[in-house]
């Protein structure tokens, strides 16, 4: 190693301002995630007596179990009740921007759909 010529061997900081005192540590907020896919949100009434359903599908990657979860997590912001059937999330009543907002704090993209 005595071979070793370093260049910036004869360099100074005498004249330089002096630095901060301390580092401030790194932001503590999370990466953004990337998207986790696009999910359409629909209202449907047709088959259901009259009555109007919000209907969000085309999860890809997802569980049963998270599907789940994240239904509970809807139905409360909604204050409605809803389940999980045929791998969609159907919330009772019209609560499309809701449920948007709430798959949006999830990652992902939603997509107003039909009518």
């Amino acid at each position: 190693m005595s071979d070793f010529n370093n260049p910036f061997a004869q360099l100074s900081s005498a004249g330089l301002p002096p630095g901060p005192a301390e580092v401030p540590p790194p932001p503590s907020a999370p990466a953004a995630r990337k998207s986790r896919g696009r999910v359409d949100i629909q209202r449907q009434k047709a088959g259901r007596g009259g009555k109007t359903v919000t209907v969000a599908k085309n999860f890809v990657g997802i569980g049963l179990p998270e599907k789940e979860k994240l239904a509970k997590e809807i139905q409360r912001a909604c204050g409605a009740g809803g389940t999980v059937k045929d791998g969609q999330i159907e919330i009772q009543g019209d609560h499309r921007e809701t449920v948007a907002a709430q798959l949006k704090a999830a990652g992902f993209t939603p997509v107003f759909t039909g009518g």
